[in-house]
């Protein structure tokens, strides 16, 4: 049988902040930032950010499982991006999940 893991550690949410973070940094816009696309792409990562800013916080303060839930919800985010075509992954299918 295999083991579960079930445990969220300061390193796991750590690695997971830095993936996000690098996912952030790689992802690019596709569309103007005047466009329609573009105002919507705006939307979809301040929601990143403020997810991801609050991830760090409580992860400051030694709450990991609001930190853990924070920072995939700010993956999510990204990748909707992706998904949406509003952000290019750039063929990267390990840091996001690619159309």
């Amino acid at each position: 049988m295999k083991e579960i893991n079930d445990t969220i550690t300061p390193q796991k949410v750590k690695h997971y902040l830095d993936l996000t973070s690098t996912a952030r940094q790689k992802a690019t816009a596709i569309h103007k930032p005047e466009s329609e696309q573009g105002k919507m792409l705006s939307i979809l990562l301040k929601m990143a950010d403020d997810y991801a800013s609050d991830a760090q916080y409580f992860f400051d303060i030694g709450d990991y499982i609001r930190a853990f839930g924070a920072i995939n919800y700010a993956h999510a985010w990204i990748d909707a991006g992706i998904k949406l075509r509003l952000l290019d992954g750039h063929g990267d299918d390990h840091l996001f999940t690619l159309p």
